[in-house]
């Protein structure tokens, strides 16, 4: 073999071995990002359900569960009321129409088979609500007041994920979405999931 033949074999056998790196750095970062997008989805789901059930203990008792202990009392043991509005128009003798809207309580349900039904959260158990679904031993953050603003009483609620999965989230990033998942705001009266 000639030297020509030599160097054409070795420089092949190099771009093959640089063409296999960059395949493989380029599919294990889209593996990576898969893992991200579908524990993140995870963490999504749990913010959900957290937000559900503090919607209906809001509705219930007039403010957020500052507590899991709370929360997950209410989820076990709770019951949301079934309300029927009823609205009456009655024409009177002069053109004007008056209305009496009258509410009826025709039942209860309990909070666990209103929110969270077996078929839609197979095994669902309350007290793991607040556990993260990717780090088993660590849990959201709850926070959770009652405040007056302008004569109003409000109530403020935050919920985060405390160990993010992506490590890339943190929460002096400038871009809010990029911060741990989270719903809620200690300053603002909301109850928007920040990858919303």
């Amino acid at each position: 073999m000639n030297l020509t033949k030599i160097l054409t074999v070795v420089i092949f056998a190099g771009a093959l071995a640089v063409g296999y790196l960059l395949y493989d750095s380029i599919d294990s970062t889209i593996e990576k990002e898969k893992e991200i997008t579908r524990v993140e989805n995870l963490v999504k789901e749990k913010l959900e359900m957290i937000r559900s059930a503090q919607i209906a203990y809001q509705n219930t008792y007039g403010d957020y569960a500052d507590t899991w202990e709370k929360l997950i009392h209410y989820v076990d043991s709770g019951e949301i009321f079934l309300i029927q509005r009823t609205e009456t128009i009655e024409m009177l003798a002069y053109g004007a129409e008056k209305s009496t809207i009258t509410y009826d309580t025709l039942g209860a349900v309990a909070v666990k088979d209103s929110l969270f039904k077996q078929k839609d959260f197979p095994g669902f158990t309350s007290d793991k609500l607040p556990e993260l679904p990717h780090a088993p031993g660590k849990y959201f953050s709850l926070w959770a007041k009652d405040s007056v603003r302008s004569g109003v009483n409000v109530d403020y609620i935050e919920v985060v994920d405390t160990f993010p999965f992506d490590r890339t989230r943190t929460e002096d990033n400038d871009i809010e979405n990029r911060r741990p998942l989270r719903f809620g705001s200690r300053t603002e009266i909301t109850t928007a999931g920040n990858w919303q």
